[in-house]
């Protein structure tokens, strides 16, 4: 979610820490897996697209964090906008 982008840079995050890629596997997902320069890929959806992140990244032995097999991974933290955080556990950020 883009709004997550914001909030950290709200928050005072340094750019460059948090980077968010919106786009298709195919395009963004697969250039990010081989670009230089990105340390680590953290991965939340399916497992068949897991596999692929995954072996995507073993070339250049790139770490991966993977959330498989869930739909929507959402934290919602003590002081966070409970209304806010609902609707977005149900209808997505």
């Amino acid at each position: 979610c883009l709004a997550l982008g914001e909030m950290a840079a709200a928050a005072g995050l340094p750019p460059g820490v948090l980077n968010i890629v919106t786009g298709l596997g195919t395009e963004a997902g697969a250039a990010l897996c081989t670009l230089p320069g990105v340390d680590k890929v953290a991965f939340t959806g399916s497992l068949a697209t897991g596999r692929r992140v995954m072996a995507a990244c073993a070339g250049d032995v790139r770490p991966v964090s993977l959330e498989l097999g869930g739909k929507s991974v959402l934290v919602v933290f003590d002081d966070a906008p409970l209304e806010q955080a609902v609707e977005w556990a149900m209808f997505g950020c």
